[in-house]
């Protein structure tokens, strides 16, 4: 009788393994991880694309990676808002950062679900080389924020952004100087607003 148990203990052991897949490898998960078009800045062109793509990614970190490291290069960044975004946002002009970039790039990217795009369109561009490391660009901007808040969607002015090639010859802003140049909030302004 015993060993009729072994044996029927044995073929339910068997066939519970078969059944399941407990020794099966399963498929991995995909890493959480935000979507990234950025490419090695060689030029100052990949900065703006770069740039463009942070929007469209919504990927703070691609945003940050835009703008001078210090690490690099012995620059820091300066930001000028525009003078209607300076009298309503006074901290704008107070030591404007890379940190306060990042906290209003994060602000802004949480109110905007998450299958809406935001866009940033660039027009009327102009590169001015200053000397063989540094150069000035110059564009009109409209921006896209399709965010649900009560807050402005549009925005749109020009912009100057002073660039630098650093030690690892890669290109960066360092200066941004944003002037509001239409009945639209500038980009100040949305600073201002998402921050």
């Amino acid at each position: 009788m015993q060993k009729k148990s072994i044996k029927i203990f044995l073929l339910v052991i068997v066939f519970a393994l078969n059944g399941c897949d407990l020794f099966t490898a399963r498929d991995p998960e995909k890493p959480a991880e935000n979507r990234s078009n950025f490419l090695p800045p060689k030029e100052p062109a990949t900065v703006i694309e770069n740039l463009k793509n942070s929007f469209i990614d919504k990927n703070s970190q691609n945003y940050i990676a835009c703008f001078v490291d210090t690490i690099f290069v012995n620059k820091q960044f300066v930001f000028m808002p525009s003078s209607e975004a300076a009298s309503t946002y006074a901290f704008l002009t107070q030591d404007w950062g890379l940190d306060d970039e990042r906290r209003y790039f994060n602000s802004l990217i949480a109110k905007v679900p998450k299958d809406f795009p935001m866009t940033l369109t660039l027009s009327d561009e102009s590169y001015s080389s200053l000397s063989g490391d540094t150069l000035v660009y110059s564009a009109n901007y409209f921006i896209n924020i399709p965010h649900s808040s009560s807050e402005p969607k549009n925005y749109s002015g020009n912009l100057q952004f002073n660039m630098i090639r650093d030690s690892r010859s890669d290109w960066s802003i360092y200066f941004w100087k944003d002037t509001r140049s239409s009945s639209l909030p500038s980009w100040s302004e949305m600073k201002g607003i998402f921050y």
